[in-house]
């Protein structure tokens, strides 16, 4: 088998042995199932609450993806106005750096009296817990163009929106792309932390419940729907990144 072949296979390899030796150590140890369930326990809750998991993690799919939506409109045009200008970058970091400071469990509460339980605060949640990583790459790629480039683009008469768009928004790509990996499960975390606390469907209200229950397969089940769900979007935002920046990866695998 060639080195390509193991490497299509290493993900699939590394989680089956990863849940192998799961298993093994419950029966090994013999932890009961209220501590921590083995995977075939965590697989029969899959297998029995199999509908309210589907219903559940469609919803807080869709509110993951609508939060994660707006946390790259946002990012990307705030993080695009920060890295444009050194003065604006000196003058909203504070402001930024202390709004992510702010536990978002605190923020809930307040999105609670605003909007009432639902489906907006976990979307909201979900957005201003993710946004920042964003904003910070995008403006940090366009912040961090080297002084030589510009000064030669400037001496071929380039404008500083020439300068922006030419060089400083694909040299951000990279930045971005990094960023929307982390902003992912983030997003997810919002959704998850807006759900238990302010909303009657989603995977962190059935968390929540299966909780008061003692139900620990159940919980483990949601939390593994929740981890299927981040490869999922993950895996999608690495086809976008392949396409799209596919020139600023190098081959380290084929060296090592």
């Amino acid at each position: 088998m060639t080195r390509s072949n193991w490497l299509r296979l290493a993900p699939y390899l590394f989680t089956l042995g990863f849940f192998a030796l799961w298993e093994i150590a419950c029966r090994a140890l013999s932890i009961s199932s209220f501590i921590l369930p083995p995977p075939s326990a965590i697989w029969g809750a899959l297998v029995q609450y199999q509908k309210p998991l589907y219903t559940n993690a469609f919803h807080t799919l869709w509110m993951t993806s609508l939060g994660f939506a707006l946390s790259i409109l946002f990012g990307l045009a705030l993080g695009l106005l920060v890295g444009s200008s050194k003065l604006i970058y000196a003058g909203l970091n504070p402001l930024l750096v202390g709004f992510n400071s702010i536990p978002k469990v605190a923020v809930v509460p307040i999105l609670v009296i605003w909007f009432g339980v639902g489906w907006l605060p976990p979307v909201l949640t979900a957005f201003v817990i993710s946004f920042f990583p964003i904003v910070v790459n995008v403006a940090t790629g366009l912040a961090t163009i080297e002084p030589e480039t510009e000064d030669v683009l400037k001496a071929l008469g380039a404008s500083r929106m020439d300068i922006m768009t030419k060089v400083g928004i694909p040299r951000s790509l990279p930045y971005l792309f990094g960023a929307l990996k982390v902003s992912i499960t983030l997003a997810y975390v919002g959704s998850v932390i807006g759900e238990q606390n302010a909303s009657n469907l989603g995977l962190g209200n059935l968390i929540t419940r299966a909780s008061a229950d003692f139900n620990v397969p159940l919980i483990f089940a949601a939390l593994l729907v929740l981890a299927v769900l981040g490869v999922f979007l993950v895996a999608i935002v690495d086809v976008v990144e392949n396409r799209m920046t596919g020139w600023a990866k190098r081959s380290q695998l084929g060296n090592s």
